[in-house]
């Protein structure tokens, strides 16, 4: 299989830095050709994933950055997402949408990365995130 890195980017662990990944996305998945579709799977997918990143990851050190790499494969487009935490147990998470956890304000996040991108693999115990895509 082949792989080339198109991009890469370290932000601040700030939630600032969400709007400097999206134009990361804008950039390219336009570059690309991404279909309208696939574009906002990404788009919500990857910056719920740098949301993480910042607020559980990093919990918000700003001495910490969160790194996201655009892999382009043969059929998929990969967005790795680092943190510098120590990461999490993502086989064990509440099901957000049990009742005793339907009102909850939070919670939903790999819930949500897991429905939308096509694949989601975990690296590093959790500190890594890597979201693919299908191209086609």
């Amino acid at each position: 299989m082949n792989s080339t890195t198109i991009e890469n980017l370290i932000v601040p662990s700030n939630l600032a830095s969400v709007s400097i990944v999206e134009s990361l996305i804008d950039r390219v998945c336009a570059n690309l050709d991404v279909s309208e579709d696939s574009y906002g799977n990404i788009l919500i997918a990857v910056t719920e994933a740098v949301n993480n990143a910042v607020i559980h990851g990093n919990s918000f050190n700003t001495d910490s950055s969160v790194r996201v790499d655009v892999i382009q494969l043969d059929k998929q487009l990969c967005f790795c997402v680092s943190d510098e935490g120590k990461g999490f147990d993502y086989d064990n998470l509440p099901d957000p949408t049990a009742p005793e956890n339907i009102e909850k304000e939070s919670g939903r996040g790999i819930f949500l990365i897991r429905n939308l991108a096509d694949d989601v693999i975990f690296d590093n115990g959790g500190s890594v995130v890597n979201l693919y895509f299908n191209r086609a």
